[in-house]
């Protein structure tokens, strides 16, 4: 459909100039001939061919009541964008075409009009000479007053002859009285002429070479009745040759002949043609100019847009890049700073952009600079850099020069990235790698250890038996049978941490277990003054848990809160979801809190502040957490508590039993 408007438009638009060529008179209207037949037909169908087999994306989309060329411009303008080479070229052969033609029939048409004007001009000399000597013969004039009247009329600028001749071509009468008598035109040429009593024209040549337009008809003044009332035979055998018998009375015919100099036409003509050639040129040339202003219109929008787009997409990938990009131009000031280099350093790129780098960055960098000057690209450099003056970063840097396909140096490409993440789980690596190591060494140990300790339990209680009641050595034995017992319950706790985590799952409600596990510790934290406290929120989901060992877990930091608040305190137990479907855990205590130094190494095995601990409780904790695929976090404040953060998310824990 917008195919047919867009045609239906420019039918339109042709259909005004027509009318405007047709309204402008008689030679405007060749004109609009001409422009119908080499421009009109032709452009419209060639526009409908294009449409055939262009796809409709060339085209606007214009409603009926909307005007090509006058409503829309900026969907002219991207129709103008999105033509196709060819078709420019395509429009500069149609205009060669249409000049080429308007020209030629301005010339035939300038032809055609000087031979109708001669043709003219000549008929009406026959037709002033005929009268002329009409009324003479009535005044009854002497054959030397005839004469004058041909020579006078003769004598006119650009006029060769003018003749009387017979049917075989003796001239009867002639402008030069020589000539008269002798043959203007041969029999044959008289007979192939054709002459009638209409006027017709040729061109012919001269006998001293000179071109002539000849015009020519057949002369008959007066009709027989006539010349026998104007004249006597006897008068006018002489001076009215074209009135004896024999002529025009009898069988034979007379004609006349009127020769025009074509030379002034002629060089007219190529004056006219010089001043159209001149104009078609001009025309041609501007509308070659304009069809290529056109090209270039069009391949710099294209060549814009692809900039554009270049621009935008680059503008993306670097604006959303995991890594931090920093680039100089080539008088060695900050130019491009991503999001991620913002994100890492702290520092807003408004703010820097502009800067040469010794103002606004570490040393480090400018060291790196300095290498990449010397034509040496830096690699996974690491190095610590601060950004605020306070707190070192590990940084990964890399960086070299930009250079355009000439090799010229536009400037300087920084690319880095932070190292805490993956050094942290670095660390996190090498302490779990660690820990399985301690925990199966452990776990032979103990099992080693064992056997031993129950015999010497055995022996113990045995001396404790032997011994008097109050004795040193009856208290000396229950002290052995003690310290067994701390032992064994030592190694139990390290065989537990040592076993692989073999978790049984259900769906819980976290809720009713932590009210639960509150219920085992609330005896011992009323004896030390302790309040206990538990904030439940609303919509807490049911998640597949084990709740035995996440129950260890709790009591293992409820333990730990009650043993840090020996003069009282608040233990407040808080449950909530986390938005992802997960449920986040906090127990925060009011104690003495964790030296900041000891927060990196209290999930540690066997770390411990406590002078009777053993050091696995929170290991034990961070195990089960993890075996849940949850994570565990603390903030401590000395003299101030401990909050410990427990997040347990949404899925299939490890270690699942079937």
């Amino acid at each position: 459909m917008p195919k047919l408007y867009y045609l239906a438009n420019i039918l339109k638009l042709n259909d005004y100039v027509l009318r405007r060529f047709r309204s402008a008179g008689r030679r405007d209207a060749d004109a609009s001939k001409a422009y119908s037949h080499f421009f009109l037909y032709p452009f419209t169908f060639y526009a409908a061919g294009l449409m055939c087999f262009q796809p409709a994306a060339y085209w606007p989309v214009c409603s009926e009541r909307e005007v090509i060329m006058q409503k829309r411009p900026k969907v002219w303008r991207k129709v103008v964008a999105n033509v196709p080479p060819w078709l420019y070229l395509g429009s500069v052969f149609i205009l060669v075409g249409i000049v080429v033609v308007m020209t030629m029939r301005n010339t035939h048409r300038e032809k055609s009009l000087t031979a109708q004007t001669l043709l003219e001009k000549g008929a009406a000399l026959i037709k002033a000479f005929e009268s002329g000597a009409r009324t003479g013969m009535g005044m009854h004039w002497r054959g030397d007053q005839f004469q004058v009247l041909l020579e006078e009329m003769a004598n006119q600028p650009g006029i060769f002859y003018l003749a009387v001749t017979g049917e075989d071509g003796l001239i009867l009468a002639d402008s030069d009285k020589g000539k008269i008598g002798s043959r203007l035109h041969g029999p044959e040429e008289m007979k192939a002429l054709a002459i009638g009593a209409k006027e017709k024209w040729r061109v012919t040549s001269l006998a001293d070479g000179r071109k002539a337009f000849e015009v020519y008809r057949d002369f008959a003044p007066l009709a027989r009745r006539d010349a026998a009332e104007y004249c006597e035979e006897e008068v006018w055998q002489y001076a009215c040759p074209w009135s004896r018998p024999g002529s025009s009375q009898g069988t034979g015919r007379q004609a006349i002949f009127i020769a025009f100099d074509v030379a002034p036409f002629d060089a007219a003509l190529a004056e006219d043609m010089h001043n159209t050639v001149i104009l078609s040129a001009i025309l041609l040339l501007l509308g070659v100019g304009g069809v290529m202003t056109l090209f270039w219109a069009q391949s710099y929008r294209f060549s814009r847009r692809q900039l554009q787009d270049t621009r935008a997409f680059a503008s993306e990938i670097i604006n959303n890049l995991p890594v931090g990009l920093i680039t100089t131009d080539s008088d060695g000031k900050l130019a491009v700073v991503n999001s991620a280099a913002e994100r890492i350093s702290g520092l807003k790129a408004a703010d820097i952009m502009g800067k040469i780098p010794e103002e606004v960055l570490p040393g480090a960098w400018c060291s790196l600079r300095d290498v990449v000057d010397k034509g040496e690209p830096v690699m996974e450099h690491e190095t610590e850099c601060s950004f605020d003056g306070e707190k070192n970063l590990p940084l990964s840097l890399s960086a070299s020069k930009i250079l355009n396909e000439e090799g010229t140096h536009l400037g300087n490409l920084f690319i880095f990235r932070d190292l805490g993440e993956v050094r942290r789980l670095q660390e996190e690596v090498r302490r779990k790698e660690k820990l399985a190591a301690l925990g199966s060494l452990a776990a032979g140990v103990a099992h080693e250890i064992r056997n031993p300790l129950s015999s010497i339990k055995g022996f113990a209680k045995y001396f404790e038996g032997q011994c008097a009641e109050g004795s040193q050595g009856r208290e000396l034995a229950a002290v052995m049978a003690q310290e067994v017992d701390r032992l064994n319950r030592v190694i139990t706790e390290l065989l537990d941490f040592a076993r692989p985590s073999d978790l049984k799952t259900r769906s819980t409600d976290v809720g009713s277990l932590i009210e639960h596990s509150l219920r085992l510790v609330r005896q011992d934290a009323e004896g030390k003054k302790i309040t206990v406290t538990f904030d439940r929120n609303a919509g807490l989901p049911v998640i597949a848990i084990d709740p035995d060992r996440l129950t260890q877990a709790l009591l293992n930091l409820y333990l730990n809160a009650i043993q840090a608040m020996e003069n009282g305190g608040t233990l407040a137990v808080r449950a909530a979801a986390d938005g992802r479907g997960g449920v986040r855990i906090e127990v925060e205590d009011s104690g003495k809190g964790i030296a900041p130094e000891s927060l990196s190494s209290i999930f540690n095995p066997y770390f411990t502040t406590k002078s009777s601990g053993t050091g696995l409780g929170l290991a034990i904790v961070q195990k089960i957490i993890e075996a849940h695929r949850g994570e565990v976090k603390v903030k401590s404040t000395p003299d101030r508590g401990t909050t410990f953060n427990i997040l347990l998310p949404v899925g299939r824990p490890e270690g699942v039993a079937s």
